[in-house]
This record gives C-alpha cells, structure tokens and sequence, in this order.
C-alpha cells in the first residue's frame, strides 16, 4: 500500500478500520516531504513536531475507539495566507516572515473541529499576487508533472503538495483564478466556491470583494467533503452566508441527461492553445454521451474582464495592504529618523516587487482625479460582465471550457511579461468579479505531458450542481493513473 496515493476517502475508511494508525499516515507523508519538497518548495513550514504529537493523540483515541470527526488522522496543507493560530504565517513575504498568529481562521475552526493533522503551511505567490508561483520571497514552487514547469499561482504549492501526494488535501484562496489555475495546471481539482459561502475571516485580504477560499483534491468527491466542512457563517464576517444544510455529496452522482451546458465560442479561439481547445472539444463529446446537451454561445463581455479585474483588485490591495506599515506587526526597518522614513524603508523592504506593483496601480487609481475615471467604471464593467453571465445562465445550467489559456508553461518564461502573464487570467477571473462558483478538473495532457484543465461555472450556490457535473465527467476521463506515475517517480 502506497500511502501518498490514498485519498481523503480511502485513507479516512481505513483510519477508521484500524488498517492505519494516524502516526503511519502522517509519518509516511513526512518522509516523502523530507525527500522530496527540497525540490518542489510545495511548503514554507514544515510542522513536524507538532503534527507527530497530534498523531501520537489520535493514536490514542482509535485505540479507545473514539475516532470523532470527518477528517480524523487524515494529513492536510493549508495555504500561508490563511490564519494559523501559533503556526507561522508569512504569507510568502519577507514583510510577515516571523509572524505567529493569536487565532484561527473560520475555515481552520471549522476543519480542527474534524481532527485532522495540519502538516505544514504551502507555499504561494507573496500576498497572493500572481500566476505562477514565482513571486514566493523564499522560494519558487516547481510542478510535479515537470519540474522545470510553473504550477500555477497564487495556490502553486498548495496544488503542487496535492498533486505530489505530499498532503491529500489543501486549502487555497482565490482571487482571479488562484486555486483553479494551480490545479490545471498540476492535473487535481480546484474549487472556488460562490462569494461568501466560505468565510473569508482570517484570510489574509488581497482583494476583499474577490477573494474567496477554496480546497484542491485529487478526486472530486475529495473536494466536495472538504466544501462541506467548511461552508458556512461567521459572525465577523459580514460577507459569509447564513449556515445552510446542504450536502455537496448528496446528488453527486446524479445523471446528467437533460442538463443544457453553454461553451462560449470565446473560450476555444483566438487566444486559446490549440491542444487546449482541442481537450475542451473532446470533453463536450462526453457530456454529451452522458445526455447533457452542449451549445456554443457569445460571451462578448469577456474582452474586458482582465482591465476591469485588475483595476478593482489592485485598488483593493492597496487599501488592504497600507496596514503593513512597520507600526503594528510585521516586519520594520532598522534606522528610520521619521515617522514618513519608517513607513517608507519597511514597505521598500518587506514587499516584493509585483506587490509594489499593484500597490502603486491601486493608489494611483484610488487618487483624486482618477477614481471616477478607473475605479467607478471598472465597477460599472463588472455589474455589465455579470449581467452577461446571467444571461447566458437563464438558459444554461452551466457554462464550461478551459481553465487556463495554455498548459503550464516553463519556469522563467513569461516572469518579464507581466502583461500577458495578467491576460492570462482571462478566463478564470469571470467568477470571481460575479462571485459565481467555479471549479477546475481535468481534461487533457499536452504533447508536453502537462496537464489540461477544464472549467465548469455555474449560478451562485449551484456548487452541487457543478460537483455533480464534474464527478460524472471524471469518471469518464481523469488522470488518477498518470499522477500516481509522477509520485512514484518523484520517490
């Protein structure tokens, strides 16, 4: 038995027959961490000590027969921008390399309620801001599939340590695309949920009104046990939905004949690789075995998504970030005279350069005289992007087509081009500026033996329908055989 090919199902029924202790599970999974995450920089912080005393707890309790809870002894990575209460959280910066949290974050709540093992906090973007992991101060992430190609950013390591086998569960945020992108790109499944579904509460804000949270599996039943438990209200945050009773799992297998699904003829043309396209045009061949009925549509409005999502992101970010100041937390430069010089050195030091970068777009946008001229219209766009997306969805269940415009692309090569790397967003930002539910699967493998992935989004709080979508199309087609031959070569 190879544990690092197990999933959150198959290890949890064999936790729970005592075929595994949770001192094996975690144990095992830190060996292959120790062997392996030298090269693909997946986690920032390793939290050996603590989760093997945690194990050696829940060891405990199976042999009393008290295995409490939906995640019980099962390993998992947590994204380094979501809240750990005393578990360092740096958010990739060198602006937060020292800070321990005071608490937890709603979604860290709502998962330690479960009694799984926190292994360690993945690596990522600074901040959350950008699309290949390159941006980490620390380190870069690297792919599994290919380890001289990107994983995909803002979640690069969260992806990467799942689709390594590392961790069979991780949580990451996304703000244009920052969980799906990571997962086409690595070969698992990534889900952004409908805005406030999760609580955002101790998520640190990149862009406040885009960011949502988001877990990435290797199966979509995985994933859709992980949106189960940590959906749902907080009472600090006025942004999260009421508690509902809803099961993600429930009608995951439900048939598909008579569902109509819309692919935007944007979504396969210009702009988008041909192996990409050609992946997504298979796939409508098995919807449409599985009885759905699929139908290309316009969805003009998708030219101005980057110019709108980048405008409001920013603008977010530079409100959000002027709390990291040298003052409170955080890191503070040493030999500031003034007040004005301290503000200045710290924030020249501790944020990267793609964090100045749309710092400074955000305030200049904020500015007076530019606000009404950037800001508001880029608002205006988004209620106009929305629209467009409801319309589409009146006569459609869901929408599908690809994740990313290409497969992953080789580390360093598009690091300088700051603006392609932005357009290539296009087609994941949609969700987040509507706040509708997206999820990335599978789809393909390039020429280049790295993975293709396929979007599906629906209306918001549809995730049990787009869940049921996906899970019938993975059983189809997904590359569960193929991952388990990159773990196995990475050991």
């Amino acid at each position: 038995m190879n544990i690092y090919e197990l999933t959150v199902e198959e290890l949890y029924d064999k936790i729970q027959q005592k075929e595994l202790k949770p001192s094996e599970v975690v144990g095992a999974l830190f060996e292959d961490i120790d062997k392996i995450d030298e090269t693909l920089g997946s986690f920032l912080f390793v939290n050996k000590e603590d989760a093997m005393k945690e194990a050696a707890r829940l060891d405990d309790l199976q042999a009393q027969d008290q295995m409490d809870g939906e995640l019980f002894g099962i390993p998992m990575g947590i994204k380094d921008n979501i809240i750990t209460k005393g578990v360092l959280t740096t958010c990739a910066s060198r602006m937060l390399e020292d800070f321990h949290p005071i608490y937890d974050a709603t979604v860290m709540e709502k998962l330690n309620a479960e009694s799984p093992v926190l292994m360690g906090k993945n690596n990522m973007d600074e901040f959350a801001m950008g699309g290949s992991n390159e941006n980490s101060y620390f380190k870069n992430v690297r792919n599994p599939w290919d380890t001289d190609a990107v994983p995909g950013g803002s979640s690069g390591g969260s992806a990467a340590a799942v689709a390594a086998g590392l961790v069979p569960f991780s949580l990451g945020s996304d703000t244009g695309g920052s969980v799906r992108q990571p997962a086409s790109f690595c070969g698992v499944v990534g889900m952004k949920p409908t805005y406030g579904r999760v609580s955002r509460y101790g998520l640190v804000a990149f862009a406040s009104s885009l960011d949502q949270i988001g877990p990435l599996t290797r199966n979509v039943r995985d994933n859709a046990k992980i949106l189960n438990l940590i959906s749902g209200t907080h009472n600090k945050d006025a942004t999260s939905m009421p508690d509902v009773e809803e099961d993600f799992l429930k009608s995951i297998d439900a048939d598909l004949t008579g569902k109509k699904i819309a692919l935007p003829d944007e979504y396969v043309e210009e702009g988008i690789d041909e192996e990409v396209a050609e992946a997504v045009k298979n796939a409508v061949k098995v919807f449409e075995d599985l009885g759905a009925t699929v139908e290309r549509v316009s969805f003009s409005d998708i030219k101005y998504v980057v110019s709108a999502y980048y405008l409001i992101a920013s603008s977010e970010a530079s409100s959000n970030l002027a709390r990291f100041d040298g003052i409170r937390f955080g890191h503070r430069a040493e030999g500031a005279e003034t007040l004005e010089e301290l503000y200045k050195k710290t924030r020249a030091e501790g944020f990267g350069e793609e964090v100045k970068r749309r710092i400074l777009l955000g305030t200049f946008v904020l500015s007076a005289g530019h606000y009404d001229q950037y800001y508001i219209r880029a608002q205006k766009l988004r209620s106009v992007i929305e629209a467009d997306m409801e319309r589409i969805l009146e006569d459609y269940d869901m929408i599908i087509g690809p994740t990313t415009t290409t497969p992953a692309y080789d580390l360093g090569e598009k690091i300088d081009d700051k603006l392609q790397m932005y357009k290539d967003d296009i087609l994941t930002i949609p969700a987040n500026l509507t706040g509708m539910p997206a999820i990335s699967i599978p789809c393909g493998v390039s020429s280049k033996n790295r993975p293709i992935g396929m979007q599906i989004t629906g209306r918001h709080f549809a995730e049990a329908e787009i869940y049921n979508a996906a899970y019938k199309f993975e059983e189809q087609f997904n590359l569960h055989n193929e991952l388990k031959e990159i773990q196995k070569e990475l050991r």
